[in-house]
């Protein structure tokens, strides 16, 4: 970007990336949640993500050719995309510790009554027949899940990059290059996210901070470059207070065992 397009770009597409990578840690621990739920095995969750990746990037392609156009002809949907994402933080600073259900999702149980499913699993296969009907296993309901859940956090994460930048050029392949590397970071994250208790606090702020850029951009425009410091500031000091909390809890868990051991 900063070869073909110079500085100004390179930084844009700098801050979406950051901003879509991430939201998409977010994304990680309710993937976890929704593979526990519908019992889908290690070996076939690549195959869920997978599919889940190709479509989110087709959905995400319409999402924002429809919302950079809708921004170019109606400029006081700025201030919409920015109260959403300012109402967005705050419900996920509010809902911070609530445990996620995807099987409540609406469209996972209207899916339910249209199309029957199996209650075991079939390997990699997303559906069988049996006795002449076609049934969907828990390992489709599981994609259907990942796909929803992925429109949910794109009706987030796409204004939130319009807040940076109105190229859809830019938006589009900020958000398409983050989501493309969202398996591998699912597979290297899976174990550890639910060690990132401040994360979503620190997402919040994100939310929060680029909804408010948004409102007020009219009234004073933020330099792209003082964007991408304050998100990756706020990303930075989440993780650090993280592992902090992290490490504490341990040193407890140690000197409790180790008062144990010698009692």
């Amino acid at each position: 970007m900063y070869a073909w397009f110079g500085p100004e770009r390179a930084l844009e597409f700098t801050t979406g990336y950051l901003i879509e990578k991430a939201l998409a840690v977010d994304n990680i621990f309710v993937f976890v949640v929704i593979f526990a739920t519908f019992g889908v095995a290690a070996a076939y969750q690549h195959r869920v993500l997978f599919w889940g990746i190709v479509g989110a990037l087709i959905l995400r392609a319409a999402f924002i050719l429809a919302g950079g156009a809708f921004l170019q002809r109606f400029h006081w949907a700025m201030y919409v995309f920015g109260c959403l994402l300012i109402a967005t933080g705050l419900k996920l600073f509010i809902d911070r510790n609530k445990e996620p259900h995807p099987e409540r999702n609406p469209v996972v149980r209207a899916f339910r009554k249209v199309l029957p499913v199996t209650t075991e699993g079939h390997g990699p296969r997303f559906s069988v027949v049996k006795d002449g009907r076609r049934f969907a296993t828990p390992l489709f309901i599981s994609l259907i899940t990942v796909e929803v859940t992925d429109v949910v956090f794109a009706v987030d994460s796409i204004p939130a990059i319009f807040a940076v930048t109105s190229d859809p050029f830019i938006v589009f392949t900020s958000n398409i290059f983050a989501i493309l590397g969202m398996r591998s970071l699912y597979f290297l994250l899976a174990g550890v996210v639910t060690k990132f208790r401040y994360l979503t606090v620190g997402l919040s702020l994100v939310l929060v901070f680029v909804g408010a850029k948004m409102v007020l951009a009219d009234v004073y425009e933020l330099p792209v470059v003082a964007s991408l410091a304050v998100i990756a500031a706020i990303l930075a000091a989440a993780v650090i207070a993280s592992l902090l909390r992290s490490r504490a809890a341990l040193n407890r868990a140690r000197r409790t065992a180790r008062r144990s051991a010698t009692a």
